[in-house]
């Protein structure tokens, strides 16, 4: 279920950000343990003939606002289903009002129509095998293409969807002789009011998704074994009290970044996370009709 609504709407370089809130949508995984139920329900990872994965694991695609790392909308599933099956589902909380971002592994034409039909502009990154024509040339050197839906989506009265193509390449001072190639596709079809570099500069705080994950795999914890139960259904009991715990510390970050007049994400994770844990003995002193949350 989703978990919230996003809490804050933070201003980054560009005039358009300023009205957007900046969401990402990404997918990782979790190692759960190896019992009978687990692997049966969740299932595990490939692996060579005659081996098997160590460990099941469970999907989660979360919904992350760049500004903030807030997590306010996941859903988790078996490992077998892929993560383009979870993600249109997550659109569901998806507003007018938001830029969402979101990497080639979900790229499709079901997740432009359904991101342009909840109103929410989008930029996402393109695969290297898809393939799209250069209909009108933009002064900014990107251009406007069309994405068409499957055979089977024209069947049920699908239409091609207008889109703006930007290309460009990033080079690594260490390696300049193999630089990165970016094709990323865009709701934004202005090249006067958003153009293609403001368009590619925004684009790479999708990675502020990474940082969001490893804050709920790598430090929230702190251990190696993220989930412990043997049963499908208090694995999810789990994966559910680690978001909202990882909720509760950025819910936290984001009052005392808002008392101080500064960005989110110049407070530290980890550090607030020592503060909670000094407080805690304290908490569990007081009685509860001293705690506001009661």
């Amino acid at each position: 279920h989703s978990l919230v609504r996003p809490m804050a709407r933070v201003e980054t370089v560009g005039a358009f950000i300023h009205q957007l809130r900046v969401v990402v949508i990404d997918g990782t995984c979790l190692d759960i343990p190896d019992s009978d139920e687990n692997a049966r329900v969740f299932g595990r990872p490939g692996s060579r003939p005659g081996t098997r994965a160590a460990f099941p694991k469970a999907r989660l695609v979360i919904l992350v606002e760049a500004g903030t790392h807030l997590i306010f909308d996941a859903l988790m599933c078996p490992y077998k289903m892929g993560e383009r099956v979870r993600a249109l589902k997550l659109l569901r909380s998806v507003t007018p009002g938001m830029l969402l971002m979101w990497d080639r592994g979900l790229h499709s034409y079901a997740m432009v129509e359904a991101t342009v039909s909840k109103g929410c502009e989008y930029v996402g990154r393109i695969p290297s095998n898809v393939k799209f024509l250069n209909e009108t040339q933009l002064d900014d050197g990107s251009y406007l293409s069309w994405i068409y839906p499957s055979g089977k989506l024209r069947k049920k009265g699908f239409q091609p969807i207008q889109v703006r193509v930007i290309e460009y390449t990033i080079e690594h001072p260490e390696h300049p002789e193999a630089p990165i190639r970016y094709r990323l596709i865009t709701s934004l079809l202005s090249a006067e009011k958003f153009t293609a570099q403001l368009l590619a500069c925004e684009y790479h705080q999708r990675w502020e998704v990474e940082n969001t994950i490893d804050e709920l795999k790598v430090h929230l914890l702190g251990r190696k074994t993220h989930i412990r139960s043997q049963r499908p259904k208090e694995v999810v009991q789990e994966i559910y009290g680690l978001l909202l715990g990882h909720w509760a510390v950025r819910s936290l970050i984001f009052q005392a970044a808002s008392n101080a007049g500064v960005s989110p994400l110049r407070l530290s994770f980890t550090g607030t996370l020592r503060v909670i844990r000094r407080a805690l003995p304290k908490f569990q002193r007081l009685q509860p009709q001293e705690l506001p949350f009661f």
